[in-house]
């Protein structure tokens, strides 16, 4: 509950101006039973979907209803040609199919506000294939955050050129899901969130990290730092979601 009030809060400008953000993604949603356990943490809580998944549209809709912001996890192409699921892109693709395939992974996650890349550490090296995503997301006044599955990545620079609201992920979680590779991860956040000012933390629905964020988020305020939702480390921006755009409009 103190959390809740924290957030709100911030949402009525009480707190400082400088209070370090934080935002948590939790990735990979979509496919297991296991993944409603995602939507008994805070609302501030990011939730990032894959598409034409079993419960991906259900646990939208309730995350959503439960006050979480809601993302799609994009697949992308892969160096180690690891398989995509539905909805992914890849390097074979024209513009015009992966302005299809975007548009349709995007009907079939409702209130997504952005995306987030799932792999891709092949497709976000390369120019074309990463201008047409982000002349997508332009169109619909989507965001992106690049999961930098690659040092190589240029979702940022392609995204500054068309003017797409873009954020980094700066720290992963949960690569080491035991007690004390979870606690090293934690401090890492908390440290670099008090010296940035704002990050974006990555995560995965599984069972011992949503314990252990159960058990831990309260240690954030004790740090002077504020949980919020993604889009919200944006400054000034008009971010739209899906269920406000036209979900037959074809992406050009």
């Amino acid at each position: 509950m103190r959390i809740l009030l924290i957030f709100f809060i911030y949402l009525c400008g009480l707190l400082p101006a400088n209070a370090a953000k934080l935002a948590i993604i939790i990735d990979d949603i979509g496919y297991r039973l296991t993944d409603e356990a995602a939507l008994t943490l805070p609302a501030n809580i990011t939730l990032s979907v894959l598409p034409h998944t079993p419960l991906g549209q259900k646990l939208a809709n309730d995350g959503h209803q439960k006050g979480h912001e809601i993302m799609l996890h994009l697949p992308m192409q892969a160096l180690n040609g690891k398989a995509l699921g539905p909805g992914g892109l890849t390097n074979e693709m024209s513009e015009t199919q992966i302005k299809q395939q975007l548009q349709a992974a995007f009907n079939s996650i409702p209130f997504a506000k952005g995306a987030n890349n799932h792999m891709g550490s092949l497709l976000t090296q390369m120019d074309d294939p990463m201008l047409w995503v982000m002349q997508s997301l332009k169109q619909q006044q989507l965001f992106f955050v690049d999961s930098v599955t690659t040092k190589y990545t240029k979702a940022s620079d392609t995204a500054n050129q068309l003017g797409v609201p873009l954020l980094r992920r700066n720290v992963f979680l949960d690569n080491d899901v035991s007690q004390r590779g979870l606690e090293k991860q934690f401090n890492l956040i908390i440290e670099r969130t008090k010296q940035q000012g704002k990050l974006v933390a990555i995560a995965h629905p599984y069972p011992e990290t949503i314990r252990f964020l159960r058990t831990n988020l309260a240690r954030l305020e004790a740090n002077g730092i504020v949980l919020v939702q993604t889009s919200q480390l944006f400054d000034d921006i008009n971010i739209a979601t899906t269920s406000q755009a036209n979900p037959t409009a074809t992406l050009k």
